[in-house]
């Protein structure tokens, strides 16, 4: 086996503009747009949105309207500064969960929901990892 890399996920969501309109506000490059469907991207990685009413595969329709979103899922982003990017978000008017909060393993991070509830963690790493964790 040789995995490669992880490029991308799919999100089923309600509404492709409010989910378009929230991580254009975060920073993400958005691409392929049109009512049903959105490509999001960050460098190289993309997510898929997709709305979930508009799903025709009758194998992806039950996980397309599965609620809650992203139950138990917590989407990692990497940020230059935690602290500057959340007074960011604030001023564009979006609502994180949590304030930054340094953490035990050596990150400073914050979480905000996408209007569909699927968390993102803003973090940045502010110290080395040792071997044990």
């Amino acid at each position: 086996m040789d995995l490669k890399s992880v490029s991308g996920f799919t999100c089923y969501v309600k509404d492709i503009k409010k989910t378009a309109d929230f991580y254009k506000a975060l920073g993400f490059k958005l691409e392929k747009q049109d009512s049903d469907y959105l490509l999001a991207r960050l460098n190289w990685f993309g997510i898929d949105f997709r709305a979930q009413d508009s799903e025709e595969k009758s194998e992806f329709q039950k996980e397309a309207k599965a609620e809650p979103k992203g139950a138990g899922i917590f989407i990692n982003i990497s940020v230059g500064d935690v602290d500057e990017f959340y007074d960011a978000a604030l001023a564009k008017g979006l609502k994180p969960s949590s304030a930054p909060r340094d953490w035990p393993w050596g990150t400073r991070e914050f979480v905000i929901r996408d209007p569909d509830g699927y968390k993102l963690v803003l973090f940045k790493r502010q110290k080395p990892r040792s071997p044990a964790e």
